[in-house]
């Protein structure tokens, strides 16, 4: 079976932390540099596990501010 590509690794992670309320809604997520170094990839590989996130309603960009858990009920 193929692994799974380096962004959806990363936005499993970060779907996990969420699930589990290590990250909770309001929540920063660590920057793009954070995360790379982290988790040893590139910036395209955190970009692209955040816009999936972000369509999933997981998370939202604020300009400026960074990239945050939404309020959401669980379901």
């Amino acid at each position: 079976m193929p692994t799974k590509p380096k962004w959806a690794q990363l936005a499993d992670v970060i779907r996990q932390q969420i699930a589990s309320g290590e990250l909770a809604p309001g929540d920063k997520l660590p920057s793009t540099s954070q995360l790379r170094k982290e988790h040893g990839v590139s910036a395209g590989v955190v970009n692209h596990a955040m816009i999936v996130l972000k369509t999933e309603g997981l998370v939202e960009g604020v300009h400026g501010l960074g990239v945050f858990v939404t309020e959401r009920a669980e379901g």
